[in-house]
């Protein structure tokens, strides 16, 4: 049972390695894709007065169908915002690979 885990500790360890190599490219050019352009940074600075506008106002007098519209209009931005700025992703695959490994080295 033994030597069946350090084979597959072998085996995975060797397959971290090869995906560590080809990363290195990879994460030069998605930071080079990442990276905003002016056009973006404007429009970024506009999503922001826009949410300070509308957390400056007064929800009490406004209609119903008014704060829908808001709310709306606040999911809008958020998922345009998400977009422009990009994020960090783990896939499925990476997440069960580090949890084997945790829990082989333990």
């Amino acid at each position: 049972m033994k030597k069946v885990f350090a084979i597959f500790a072998l085996f995975l360890s060797t397959q971290l390695v090869m995906a560590a190599a080809g990363s290195d490219t990879d994460t030069k050019n998605k930071k080079g894709e990442t990276e905003m352009t002016e056009a973006q940074k404007e429009r970024l600075a506009e999503i922001e007065a826009r949410v300070d506008e509308i957390k400056a106002m007064d929800f009490s007098t406004m209609s119903r169908e008014e704060k829908k519209d808001v709310r709306m209009e606040l999911k809008d931005m958020k998922e345009e915002a998400k977009r422009a700025g990009g994020g960090v992703y783990i896939s499925v695959g990476a997440i069960i690979i580090i949890l084997l490994i945790l829990i082989l080295v333990t």
